[in-house]
């Protein structure tokens, strides 16, 4: 009691101080100035949170409730101004916002990149369910000589030598060579499967990295970990954090944009905005109008939506008054903003009917399969919408609950999905190169993992993180370029291993963001999407 007894009297203390100092003109101060002044006095102050039980007093409450407390709740803003700094207005004719200083009310606007950027904004191509890079990217003619053979003994030992040897479970010790063949594309010579062929004119765009590696072989965790860092869910998404640090150029539409039929594995935890304040989660649009549901409003609302806005704003003013730092209400209040506005921008840019005709046989909107039409117009609606300003853009191929995960009858999975997606993947590439868009637009094609060379129940493949193929485009990415590459058999990452917090830098840097300063306090902690300060290479070689 006697420790208590000496905090109340440091906290009066803190209280006289304050009142003494409104009393002189306190208002001179800036807000970091107060909180010198107060952390100063209560630097040794005794943490009240932790005395629980009955001796617990009755005025003894959490520290922001006694700040607000203090002097009209001129304590708690004194802490607010340190903790969401980032959340201050900036003087009338201030220079713009850099990375991280966010107007809770325009938390899109644009802000300057750390450095001059290769790239203005990322369209991430996502193929749920692993496709078998040794189908697809990384040709390895050594297949064909080890057909329904075991796998080599030396490749075996070093894979269990490291933390991919669970790779082998729930398959057979049977090598299974590829049934497509493999051909050689463009001035750089790139081998690409028969299953690619509209993706394969445009070879000496692509760069290949064959060596990425995920710290899981289950699907949820490694694609939590490729879209937010980490193989937990709860973290922020790579498109939040990008518009988190960048904002958006567009000022009617949403800087994060989410397109799908199915959702990914493992639900929205890929692509939330996670302890990232709420306006960074993604919008979902839908590739047929409307694009997104309720985006008209019903006759009857029409002739005093603007009236009912207006006084909507206004009470939310009132009470965001009270509460500066409640930023589920800045989310609110900016969201109703923005829906506001995408009541025609959105409706303009989900019109891809109004594109000419070349351009639908470009991306094969005109395909006679469904599934076909559906990733093309996803591809279509992703060049919109990054032309119009939009920051990141996330398509899935994600047409049932499978994906391209081919356990059993690689055949029967691989061709069908190859041939949904491969045709709306080269009329993006085609057409962002014919406008220009493609030397500021970084176009990414990526899954979780890969599959295994060893066979799997009737002719599938197994999971494997342990090495597979992903490939970048634009945005400031060298073309015809291959980094790393897996062994004789395409099983693990042998040269050069890339992993995803790697990915993640390479990403960010071609952007323009220092990826070891975007990041976000959470519970004392900064948290970035590369992980602990460090721990991350950016692939620097395959930057222009």
């Amino acid at each position: 009691m006697v420790a208590l007894n000496k905090q109340l009297d440091m906290r009066r203390g803190v209280l006289y101080s304050i009142r003494k100092w409104r009393k002189q003109g306190l208002f001179g101060f800036s807000a970091p100035d107060l909180w010198v002044k107060l952390s100063l006095m209560s630097k040794n102050l005794p943490n009240i949170d932790e005395v629980t039980g009955p001796n617990r007093p009755a005025w003894a409450s959490p520290r922001r409730d006694f700040l607000r407390s203090l002097g009209g709740g001129f304590g708690l803003f004194a802490c607010s101004a340190l903790d969401r700094l980032a959340y201050c207005q900036p003087p009338v004719g201030s220079k713009p916002r850099r990375i991280g200083d966010v107007d809770p009310l325009k938390p899109h606007a644009p802000r300057i990149p750390h450095f001059a950027a290769r790239a203005k904004s990322v369209i991430f191509l996502f193929m749920v369910g692993g496709p078998s890079q040794i189908d697809t990217f990384d040709y390895k003619p050594q297949l064909d000589r080890l057909d329904g053979k075991p796998v080599p003994g030396s490749i075996r030992d070093a894979l269990n030598a490291t933390r991919h040897a669970n790779v082998f479970h729930g398959c057979d010790d049977v090598i299974f060579k590829s049934p497509f063949s493999f051909q050689q594309y463009g001035e750089s010579g790139m081998w690409i499967s028969e299953l690619m062929p509209h993706t394969a004119k445009h070879a000496d765009q692509l760069c290949f990295i064959h060596s990425m590696q995920a710290d899981s072989n289950n699907h949820a965790p490694a694609s939590y970990q490729l879209h937010t860092g980490d193989v937990r869910a709860g973290k922020a998404s790579l498109g939040s954090w990008v518009t988190y640090g960048l904002g958006t150029e567009s000022e009617d539409l949403p800087g994060y944009v989410v397109l799908f039929d199915a959702g990914p594995l493992g639900g929205s935890a890929n692509y939330t905005n996670g302890f990232l304040p709420p306006a960074f989660q993604p919008t979902r649009f839908r590739s047929t109008l409307p694009p997104l549901h309720h985006l008209v409003p019903q006759p009857g609302f029409v002739q005093g939506q603007t009236q009912s806005l207006s006084l909507l704003k206004e009470l939310n003013e009132l009470h965001r008054q009270q509460y500066p730092n409640a930023m589920e209400l800045d989310a609110r209040i900016a969201t109703y903003e923005l829906a506001y506005r995408m009541q025609a921008s959105a409706m303009q840019v989900g019109s891809i009917d109004q594109e000419p005709q070349h351009i639908h046989k470009l991306y094969g909107i005109d395909s006679p399969e469904a599934r076909t039409q559906s990733f093309s117009r996803k591809c279509l609606l992703a060049r919109r919408l990054v032309e119009r300003g939009v920051r990141f853009v996330q398509v899935y191929d994600m047409p049932d609950k499978d994906g391209w995960d081919a356990h059993a009858k690689l055949v029967e999975n691989h061709r069908p999905r190859a041939q949904w997606t491969d045709i709306g993947v080269a009329g993006l590439l085609a057409d962002l190169r014919q406008s220009g868009l493609l030397d500021t637009t970084l176009v990414v094609w990526a899954s979780e993992f890969g599959r295994t060379p060893m066979k799997q129940g009737d002719l599938g493949r197994q999971h494997n993180a342990a090495g597979f193929t992903i490939w970048m485009a634009g945005g400031g990415i060298r073309p015809g370029l291959r980094i790393g590459s897996t062994d004789e058999i395409g099983l693990m990452a042998t040269q050069r291993p890339v992993q995803f917090r790697d990915l993640h830098a390479t990403i960010l840097t071609a952007l323009g963001i220092d990826y070891e300063h975007l990041s976000y306090e959470v519970s004392g902690r900064d948290e970035r999407i590369t992980g602990v300060a460090g721990s991350a290479q950016p692939l620097m070689d395959i930057l222009t």
